[in-house]
């Protein structure tokens, strides 16, 4: 079955809780303010500034981050937007026409994550950060802004064929967060279902329908991904 950007079987390794990331910290917090982005002044937050001070996390996300579009950007399912910090050296290496931009907070993140990537994550792991807990919820879907940022309009779809999309978390528990602190797993309702197979959908978009079924109760996964998932089902 052929889905439109839906879901992907895919034969990635199933993390367990035994990968605690132990080791896992925020080398950096990133909020940003609506600006003109690229030659039409789009607005946009994409550009984020560094804060080097704890920050609070309400369950829209950090304390004035602002999104200019609230139709596809932010809400409680795009609460907090995380990245590994490992993939910079590998864009600056791919693209070395844009190597000095390949920074924290250069994608859009409010999280830059040392020590974790997509491959370390199941669908809605919850981690402790800070006092916050934090759930994996759903990928990014790069969009046109990426493309302005760095005015090279490949970039988004070097994102969706890389899989480095980085992860969005929904908020079960408000708090503070800071610069250095520790990312600790302490649930991992889905082990049998690795993040890099909700990742492969803007690049093969395929799933069998006990995948669907699957997904259409998944806890932890976005609404949205979940409803998605009963509309195919249904329509199968």
């Amino acid at each position: 079955m052929i889905l439109p950007c839906a879901f992907c079987a895919h034969g990635e390794s199933r993390p367990s809780m035994a990968s605690n990331m132990t080791h896992a910290r925020i080398v950096s917090l990133h909020i940003g303010r609506i600006a003109p982005l690229g030659p039409d002044g789009e607005p946009s937050a994409f550009v984020k500034a560094v804060v080097t001070h704890p920050v609070t996390v309400g369950t829209l996300g950090l304390a004035g981050d602002e999104h200019a579009d609230p139709s596809v950007h932010g809400g409680p399912e795009k609460a907090v937007y995380a990245y590994g910090a490992d993939h910079y050296a590998a864009w600056a290496a791919e693209h070395p026409e844009h190597a000095p931009l390949f920074v924290p907070g250069s994608l859009g993140e409010n999280l830059a994550i040392s020590a974790m990537v997509e491959s370390d994550l199941c669908v809605g792991d919850v981690h402790q950060i800070g006092s916050t807990r934090l759930q994996v919820c759903q990928p990014r879907q790069p969009c046109f802004k990426f493309a302005l940022r760095f005015n090279d309009k490949h970039l988004p779809k070097a994102m969706v064929r890389n899989g480095r999309a980085g992860w969005y978390y929904r908020v079960l528990q408000t708090g503070v967060i800071a610069p250095g602190d520790d990312v600790h797993l302490i649930d991992r309702p889905n082990p049998g279902f690795p993040f890099t197979r909700l990742v492969a959908l803007v690049s093969l978009g395929r799933a069998a329908p006990e995948e669907l079924a699957q997904l259409a109760e998944m806890p932890g996964l976005a609404s949205d991904w979940r409803a998605m998932a009963r509309d195919l089902l249904g329509s199968a």
